[in-house]
């Protein structure tokens, strides 16, 4: 295989970007990018590190991101495993990328900006669930908003039912941990167990 070893070599295989995937870039929110957002249940958070890269998923009903005007965006870390990657690089480094998914819909939403971490109590509690706040509240700085075209999604069919997978056909997390730790933790007991585990630690 022969790389590609400089940005000249690469736009070379390439045509020009067209007018509709230049004039699309925005700096800031605008009312139907907001819509957008609005609508999506699901992003990927892609960070960057000393340590090095890190894309996470991110979901809640009703909006995984909070708007907090056409600039700033506001993401509440809610329960999970606590190896906390992503915000370990927010300390460390603010870029990020965010990729947005809305069941039905092709389109797609990428921001780019850059991100800080609070744990100021007044702004945990706007995001209490069930009583429940969030450790930290992630403030996404907006520097950089297009829709991405529904070509990846049609592709895959994504949202077509006869093409998912059946999950029994799929490795349980459960026979994934008892591989890696040599039966130390997971196993069916693991898997078994988690759905009540999993309500219970939700939020």
């Amino acid at each position: 295989m022969t790389d590609i070893t400089s940005v000249e070599q690469l736009e070379a295989l390439y045509e020009q970007p067209g007018e509709a995937s230049l004039v699309k870039e925005a700096d800031r929110l605008t009312p139907l990018y907001r819509r957008l957002i609005e609508a999506s249940p699901f992003m990927a958070l892609a960070t960057v590190g000393p340590d090095g890269l890190d894309c996470s998923p991110r979901g809640e009903l009703g909006g995984v991101v909070h708007i907090e005007d056409e600039r700033t965006l506001l993401l509440p870390d809610r329960r999970g495993n606590n190896r906390i990657d992503s915000l370990r690089n927010v300390v460390r480094d603010p870029r990020l990328g965010l990729l947005f998914l809305i069941p039905g819909s092709g389109s797609t939403l990428r921001v780019n900006g850059r991100a800080r971490l609070s744990a100021e109590a007044a702004l945990l509690a706007r995001f209490a669930v069930d009583g429940k706040p969030p450790r930290t509240v992630m403030a996404i700085a907006v520097e950089q908003v297009f829709f991405q075209c529904a070509r990846a999604i049609v592709r895959a069919e994504l949202w077509n039912p006869a093409h998912h997978a059946d999950p029994k056909a799929l490795p349980t997390p459960g026979q994934i941990l008892a591989e890696m730790s040599e039966a130390r933790v997971g196993g069916e007991a693991y898997d078994r167990e988690w759905p009540a585990r999993a309500r219970r630690s939700l939020w």
